[in-house]
């Protein structure tokens, strides 16, 4: 089989995902994720403008293709007698290869319209080629499966690197990130409780499933417990029972950690009020709605303290994030999950767009600062399989530069004896417990607070607890690490 040779490229925009058939619109669409556009920016516009009986099936070959795209890459590679290097020509056949050996479309089917998507995107002389090679793997689709997840689909580099960090899990982790992510809902405890809404979505004939978390430091007596529900099935989010009046939202199980563990850890030593809380780099304001949310159901500190009485309203809430138009994302949640919610008292929050690198509060003296740093996002690839296309081995060293200028411009801004909770949804060591290795080294007013034998989730690090997917029925990968800044 020889490789085609066309010189020109198919015109890519988002005008062009939105035009010709199912399996044009999704080819254009992996070609755009090649080019550098995001997942995130193109799967709306691709599904929006399709009828409703090919939008199921365009969004699982478009996930599909991208979660086995580098075990279906090798594949062409070693179906070809040439190299075959353009790029329209590779993703023509991955689509191909995709449907043949995972989506259990018909033959027929997927050669001859993967074909005819071939010529939509004006590669009509490669068309020969896709044919010959997705015959190939129609004669014997259990052998070319089977060659596909022998291995990895991860980028060489990565897979590397994952190696080196989590050999003993290496294997099941490698598999798992080819893998769907399971939906989470986090139920709103200051509108309704767990156990209600778990009710609630029985009725609404909605399978779900408890998932406890329990989470505690050597800064806390007693664990706490955070109850995740974990959708057994496909629904549509807006048709959620009340999800529009902020009775729930979809949070990652692992996510749901990150406001109960610093609340957690404040409460054991109060401040005085006014309370100065910070989220950093906060967008979408997931997080941000959580930390309102127990705010707002007055969990917030429920300690045995005479100082523990503080009044939300005592109590300044700051968001900031660097992405202009993300702040819009933050402001709808907080709309739907907080500020709807009339029959609680909101703590006041101030959403800035600034740069975190850099930022400095008018008054520089938070008690606990939230940083959801970024990172690699390499423990989400199961939700953002275009991770795997978008991201370069260059990128981890100046995320972790970019992380420890943000970890010292917030140290300064945090008083002494707050708490910083460090968070990334990163599985490499060097974004995660070196980097707090690091920070500890040139920071001695730092010290580390210990999870300890009562959490039943993550890996115990040197510093801190690691998520790994691993379970096809649990959260992503998170890292977290609780630091105390040491009283002078």
């Amino acid at each position: 089989m020889k490789s085609s040779s066309v010189s020109t490229q198919p015109a890519l925009s988002i005008s062009s995902i939105q035009k010709g058939s199912v399996r044009a619109r999704v080819l254009r669409t992996l070609l755009m994720i090649h080019a550098g556009h995001s997942l995130a920016s193109l799967l709306d516009p691709l599904l929006s403008r399709l009828p409703d009986v090919d939008r199921s099936f365009a969004h699982a070959l478009l996930l599909t293709t991208l979660r086995q795209w580098h075990a279906t890459a090798r594949l062409v590679d070693s179906l070809s007698d040439k190299p075959i290097d353009e790029m329209p020509v590779r993703a023509s056949i991955q689509l191909g290869i995709t449907q043949l050996l995972y989506l259990e479309v018909a033959d027929h089917a997927a050669i001859n319209e993967t074909v005819e998507a071939v010529k939509e995107i004006d590669y009509a002389r490669a068309s020969a080629l896709t044919n010959a090679i997705l015959r190939k793997v129609a004669k014997n689709p259990n052998k070319f499966r089977k060659k596909c997840n022998k291995n990895h689909s991860l980028p060489n580099w990565l897979a590397q690197q994952l190696k080196q960090d989590w050999q003993p899990e290496y294997d099941a982790l490698t598999q798992a990130l080819r893998q769907s992510a399971p939906i989470f809902l986090r139920v709103n405890t200051a509108v309704t409780d767990t156990d209600s809404y778990h009710a609630a979505l029985t009725d609404a004939e909605i399978d779900s499933a408890p998932v406890t978390l329990r989470t505690a430091t050597a800064a806390t007596e007693t664990a706490l417990e955070v109850t995740a529900l974990r959708l057994q099935q496909s629904v549509a989010i807006s048709e959620l029972p009340d999800f529009e009046s902020g009775a729930v939202s979809v949070q990652d199980a692992h996510a749901q950690l990150a406001a109960p563990i610093l609340q957690q850890a404040l409460a054991q030593n109060v401040p005085s009020a006014p309370i100065r809380l910070l989220d950093a780099c906060a967008a979408p304001g997931g997080k941000l709605a959580h930390w309102a949310n127990l705010l707002q159901s007055g969990k917030a500190f429920h300690v045995k303290q005479e100082n523990a009485a503080v009044n939300v309203d005592e109590i300044l809430l700051t968001a900031i994030d660097n992405e202009a138009n993300r702040l819009g994302r933050i402001e709808d949640n907080l709309a739907r999950l907080v500020q709807q919610n009339t029959s609680a008292v909101t703590p006041k929050i101030d959403v800035i767009c600034a740069d975190a690198t850099t930022w400095q509060a008018a008054k520089p003296s938070f008690d606990a600062i939230l940083l959801d740093a970024p990172c690699t996002a390499t423990g989400v690839i199961r939700r953002h399989p275009d991770i795997g296309l978008l991201r370069q081995e260059s990128d981890v060293a100046q995320t972790v530069a970019l992380q420890a200028k943000i970890l010292d411009n917030l140290w300064s801004q945090l008083n002494a004896g707050g708490y910083l909770l460090y968070v990334t949804c990163s599985i490499l060591k060097q974004e995660n417990v070196e980097q707090m290795q690091h920070f500890l080294s040139t920071h001695s007013d730092a010290r580390a607070i210990d999870f300890n034998e009562d959490c039943n989730w993550g890996i115990e690090q040197a510093i801190g607890r690691q998520c790994l997917p691993l379970d096809n029925d649990g959260g992503d990968g998170f890292y977290y690490a609780l630091l105390q800044k040491v009283k002078s």
